[in-house]
């Protein structure tokens, strides 16, 4: 054999190492991520477990350890996505819907879609800061749920804008020309075609955007959410609280009676953002399977 041939199955053996080598390193990291996780949720656990309960959730918040509870700021959290959910999905779909489908490639439809991409890596603070100006100072809306909706909305609609072009363009061309060789409208092809296809990448991508928007905090506290309400709101233009500035309420108090209401509020929030993954994990498979 010559130089180069006996050197051949050196390096195959040598990138096959490095290859098995990368791989353990990989699984190592990995298991050691999921045991420090493991470690946390479980102190987690043991401090809310028991706190945890009918009455914590609803009860509601006190300056009395046992006797507080959550109940205001779950009827707050929900109120305030569902606002962010009818602001954000409608929008979101039908601009990621236009632009994929209906805009012309031009340079203008690369400026907004290079600012979409942008908006979408903007830090949630700055969101707030605009709510702030815009629709407290200058609309005058107040500092109620409908702004606090308004604000989550516009935080996570560049996210719902990409993942629906992503779902939108993964339609092979080829059935849309199809469905224009037939007869088909543009309108006729994208509602019975190109959205029944993409509509498991669509729900996934907005429940992944809700997941990150219930979790936000910072936007919150710039227009005006409360840590302390001991009323459920009436309407979409009360003053409100959710469970991420109630937990950090009680996080900040330095008895550990309210360390564990936190502990329990934080695992009543983990586990609604599991059921949201869970969700979009359950939508994505029943789509792919149906289409």
């Amino acid at each position: 054999m010559t130089g180069p041939s006996r050197a051949l199955p050196r390096l195959i053996r040598r990138r096959r190492l490095l290859d098995r080598a990368f791989a353990v390193l990989g699984a190592v990291l990995i298991v050691a991520c999921l045991g420090i996780l493991a470690v946390l949720v479980a102190d987690l656990v043991r401090d809310a477990l028991p706190r945890l309960g009918p009455e914590f959730l609803s009860s509601f918040p006190s300056r009395r350890a046992d006797q507080a509870g959550i109940k205001s700021a779950l009827v707050g959290t929900v109120l305030v996505m569902l606002v962010t959910t009818a602001v954000a999905l409608p929008l979101g779909i039908a601009a990621g819907i236009y632009l994929e489908e209906y805009a012309r490639k031009n340079w203008l439809t690369a400026a907004i879609e290079i600012n979409i991409a942008n908006l979408a890596g903007v830090p949630s603070i700055v969101w707030g800061l605009m709510a702030l100006g815009l629709l407290v100072y200058q609309f005058h809306l107040g500092r109620n749920i409908l702004t606090a909706g308004l604000t989550l909305g516009f935080l996570v609609l560049p996210i719902v804008i990409v993942a629906t072009r992503e779902s939108a363009r993964a339609i092979p061309q080829g059935l849309r020309e199809g469905s224009f060789a037939c007869g088909a409208t543009r309108w006729q092809t994208v509602s019975r075609l190109v959205l029944p296809g993409s509509m498991g990448g669509i729900l996934t991508g907005s429940i992944i955007a809700l997941s990150r928007a219930i979790g936000e905090t910072a936007p919150l506290i710039m227009i005006g959410g409360v840590a302390f309400i001991a009323n459920t709101p009436d309407s979409v233009f009360d003053r409100f609280t959710v469970l991420p500035l109630q937990i950090f309420n009680w996080i900040s108090r330095p008895q550990p009676e309210f360390h564990r209401l936190a502990a329990a509020g934080i695992l009543v929030l983990l586990g609604i953002l599991l059921t949201m993954n869970a969700a979009a994990i359950l939508v994505r498979n029943r789509y792919q399977r149906r289409y």
